[in-house]
């Protein structure tokens, strides 16, 4: 199933007599957590009544049910894979069915692979795949196979994580399983890709880059048809940094579309469309506002019609998009650096990567990460993060995490004099990448650091002397040094995890630029579980409303997305904190969902 209830989950009985459909699979109900089966089908089916309308059931058995049919829609995904894996062996005279030795997944029969693609109405790769599937699932990952029976996970998420740990070997696969298995209850698709790649990284990290160099040998720019009739132009297996820069600068072409004023009612998809085939097609900023400009004077006598209308599901404030809402609240501290020096220009977009110190110094392989790719390898996370040194316009940060991921504390580097910069070193052409980097770091880390204070630093191989060195200088100050010598001031803010000892509140309605920051830090995405919307890009709300008594403070807030933040304050639905950065929903159905706070790698 999606999600999962919490505490108000009630382990049910065995499935017997009637008790009371379909009230019974309201939530505590004995139907509520059965395990899916046959006796499971028929209960649903009875609760249904005649007619399939559910007549006698209130939204709390509505919402129990649909979570049960999901889970009976994996436990039959199961059963067939478990049909086309019995097929996979040998019949009892020893003749092979579908491959000729069966401890492996390879030989597979072209006979019998017709016989799947005839039986499912499938082509024959398909089947072939779907065959290879249902075998890894019950060997190769085999727990994953069973939280697919279940009912834990659907489908494609089980297929997700197949695809994840193929190029393991293994026992890298089954330790990757093993890390991910308690922690998938309850997860996204997206949320999946992202545990799943994290452990595959952790258990095996120059497996990606092996892959990942495989793959830009391919580098392509394809064509193709689109469901609506239209035309996708799309370049594939690009280099990571290359392309986020590309994406970099087709944002910051709408941006400056969207500036002008001139394109009111298109959405910011749109205009990130528009801007792309402008620069593919040479066009400039200055000749596509003048065109739309002359366009838009042509219709002004004219009847409206603008044909363009926003959709809620693409523009601004919708939870799961990439742009920022209404209530983002712009960025924290706008005069650091790769801010515009006109305010009237927007600002240019970057690229959010993070990485841990330990991997920069080579010291560990631990994965980065970045919104837009998921998961980084340690060799990818070191090449974006010395293309953003490379860039004038980078910002840079360092975040302090707990022994459980949990940030502690977090700084922005700034210039250690005002005086001019030195030039960030030169590279290939392109190669230097706009982000925000954010620096991770562990608190056992950081007081070694500290305590190595009169020892010094040795250049390490491979990098410039004093890179990607942090170092402590006056109290409560660090000294982030780049490649290329660059050194940056870093000043700690202590994160309200856990604790909150309202250092940062304030009387008033909007909270300063530290407390937002910090809960963005904290959250690092809107704080209702399915929701991926990023906190930078979302609301600073309120758990308890302003206006009904709550405090501007780290333990009455948290990131809502725009929608997020709308569905919460509908009748029965309720925000709190058992504590700081722990948010439990209730839905008005009355179950509960808690996010916690994000888990960085350091």
């Amino acid at each position: 199933m999606d999600w999962q209830a919490t505490s108000d989950s009630w382990a049910g009985g065995e499935p017997g007599q009637e008790p009371g459909l379909p009230a019974g699979f309201g939530r505590g109900g004995p139907w509520s957590t059965v395990a899916p089966s046959a006796a499971l089908a028929t209960a649903l089916e009875c609760a249904a009544g005649p007619a399939g309308l559910y007549e006698d059931a209130d939204t709390d058995a509505l919402v129990g049910i649909a979570r049960q049919w999901a889970a009976l829609e994996s436990w039959a995904a199961a059963g067939k894979l478990a049909t086309l894996r019995a097929m996979t062996c040998e019949d009892a005279d020893g003749t092979p069915r579908l491959r000729r030795h069966p401890d492996l997944p390879d030989g597979w029969n072209d006979s019998l692979t017709y016989e799947i693609s005839g039986a499912l109405a499938m082509g024959p790769v398909s089947a072939g795949n779907l065959a290879s599937l249902a075998w890894t699932l019950g060997t190769r990952l085999a727990g994953i196979g069973r939280l697919l029976a279940d009912g834990t996970l659907t489908l494609p998420k089980a297929r997700l994580i197949v695809q994840s740990f193929e190029p393991l070997a293994d026992d890298e696969a089954a330790r990757a399983e093993a890390l991910i298995l308690d922690e998938l209850a309850g997860k996204t698709y997206p949320q999946v890709d992202r545990l799943a790649w994290r452990a595959a990284l952790a258990v095996a990290p120059d497996v990606a880059e092996r892959r990942r160099a495989a793959g830009e040998r391919r580098a392509r720019v394809t064509v193709f048809r689109e469901d609506y009739g239209t035309v996708a132009l799309s370049g594939r297996d690009l280099p990571a940094a290359d392309a986020l820069t590309g994406h970099a600068n087709v944002l910051a072409r709408a941006r400056e579309y969207q500036a002008s004023g001139l394109f009111d009612g298109q959405s910011a998809s749109t205009l990130d469309a528009l801007a792309y085939v402008d620069l593919l097609n040479g066009v400039s900023v200055q000749e596509r506002i003048a065109y739309t400009r002359s366009a838009t004077a042509e219709r002004a006598d004219g009847p409206s019609d603008d044909g363009h209308g926003n959709d809620d599901d693409t523009g601004p404030g919708n939870g799961d998009g990439d742009r920022p809402g209404p209530g983002d609240g712009g960025q924290d501290e706008p005069d650091g650096p790769g801010e515009p020096d006109d305010p009237r220009t927007p600002a240019p977009p970057l690229a959010e990567v993070t990485v841990p110190l330990t991997t920069l110094q080579h010291r560990a392989e631990r994965a980065g990460d970045n919104r837009l790719l998921g998961p980084l390898d340690p060799v990818l996370a070191r090449d974006l993060a010395a293309a953003a040194a490379r860039s004038p316009k980078s910002r840079w940060e360092v975040t302090i995490v707990d022994e459980n991921g949990y940030a502690t504390g977090h700084g922005i580097a700034r210039p250690r004099h005002s005086g001019q910069e030195p030039p960030p070193p030169t590279g290939p052409p392109g190669r230097a990448l706009p982000a925000r980097v954010n620096i991770t770091i562990t608190e056992a880390f950081l007081h070694q650091l500290a305590a190595q204070v009169t020892q010094v630093a040795q250049p390490r191989s491979g990098a410039p002397p004093g890179a990607w060195q942090l170092t402590p200088s006056k109290p409560g100050t660090w000294t982030l040094t780049l490649p290329g010598g660059r050194r940056l001031a870093v000043r700690l803010d202590v994160v309200p995890t856990y604790d909150c000892d309202h250092r940062y509140a304030v009387s008033s309605y909007l909270p300063g630029d530290r407390l937002r920051r910090l809960i963005q830090i904290r959250d690092h995405e809107c704080t209702w579980p399915p929701c991926s919307r990023a906190a930078r890009e979302s609301d600073f709300e309120h758990a308890i409303p302003y206006d009904k008594g709550g405090v501007t403070d780290a333990c009455n807030a948290g990131a809502r997305s725009r929608r997020c933040h709308q569905v919460k304050q509908m009748p029965g639905w309720t925000v709190t904190q058992p504590r700081p950065g722990w948010h439990a929903w209730r839905t008005p159905t009355g179950r509960t969902y808690v996010q916690e706070p994000w888990r960085y790698i350091a």
